[in-house]
């Protein structure tokens, strides 16, 4: 799993940041967080306000600091995701 906070280290990108690094470990689960804070690469999500969470490569939420229950949420709904993909063996993001 691949986190990213995009932002460019506003107070609300820095408590997204620490947000997301509790609910990790309340979650105990394993994960890459990458922080952007580079304008063109931030562009390149088509975005105009920060902060965003991106969980493998999905934007799963925009312009608002989730607080680590919602972050908590989110990360147990792409870990089910990844789950139902791998048991149908499709490419689809749904149950086959």
């Amino acid at each position: 799993m691949l986190i990213k906070i995009l932002g460019t280290g506003c107070p609300n990108c820095v408590r997204l940041e620490a947000n997301v690094k509790v609910a990790l470990e309340k979650a105990w689960i394993k994960s890459n967080v990458e922080k952007i804070t580079d304008i063109a690469d931030i562009m390149s999500y088509s975005i105009m306000w920060t902060p965003w969470l991106v969980i493998d490569e999905k934007v799963v939420s925009a312009w608002k600091v989730c607080d680590v229950e919602e972050i908590i949420t989110l990360l147990n709904w792409n870990n089910e995701l990844k789950q139902e993909k791998k048991s149908c063996g499709c490419s689809c993001n749904w149950k086959c």
